[in-house]
């Protein structure tokens, strides 16, 4: 039962930081940049809002992006960030699939413990790799920022991600530290076979001292 409450607190974890990567990955408010004061970088439309996909300008009358379309011209930290985040939010479905295919409710044909286990360790390795991808980006884009322009503060979606990443890796290595048996598996100390000829239910392994009938 033990095991069980583990590997779904951690897959509920590694799902929700899924989700806060996926947020994190579609939406453009990862750092604020701006050369002076919030006030008249407002007043001068100069308070932007960068991310993955889109340049913003922030101002009291106007919000405006402008996609960030020309890849070759990009600089290598929005590269490298778009991409590591992509293959965050697509390991993301295989490694729940392979997590909820591993719980003891769940049996599929020529089920066992052992496959079971495998399982739930290919799962728990990629939502530790979502994590990696995850803190990578979400570390060096900031850091990237402000060495090509005036880096403000954290924008929302940066805080996703790092949410997003720091609950995959918890849910990662719980599954990991999941450990048990496979409860479908009966023992041999309670197995029994049923005979055709006489149509009952007869223990497979019967007792050692069992009294001898007495010969008349």
């Amino acid at each position: 039962m033990a095991h069980m409450c583990r590997q779904i607190t951690g897959s509920m974890a590694s799902c929700a930081g899924w989700v806060g990567i996926i947020v994190a990955t579609a939406t453009n408010d990862w750092v604020r940049t701006c050369d002076y004061a919030v006030a008249t970088c407002v007043r001068m439309d100069e308070l932007g809002s960068q991310g993955l996909w889109a340049e913003c300008v922030i101002s009291p009358a106007l919000y405006h992006c402008v996609a960030l379309s020309q890849i070759l011209s990009l600089p290598a930290y929005v590269q490298t960030a778009r991409a590591l985040m992509i293959c965050a939010c697509l390991l993301g479905l295989p490694a729940l699939l392979l997590v909820l295919m591993s719980m003891p409710c769940v049996r599929l044909q020529n089920d066992n413990s052992a496959i079971k286990q495998r399982r739930a360790r290919v799962g728990g390795v990629l939502f530790i790799l979502m994590a990696l991808c995850g803190i990578i980006s979400t570390v060096w884009f900031p850091v990237g920022s402000h060495q090509e322009e005036g880096l403000m503060s954290f924008g929302f979606s940066l805080y996703a991600g790092w949410v997003g990443s720091g609950l995959c890796l918890l849910g990662g290595f719980t599954i990991l530290c999941c450990h048990g048996t496979d409860p479908g598996i009966p023992g041999r100390d309670n197995s029994f076979y049923y005979s055709r000829q006489g149509g009952t239910a007869t223990p497979l392994d019967p007792p050692a001292n069992h009294a001898k009938s007495a010969r008349v």
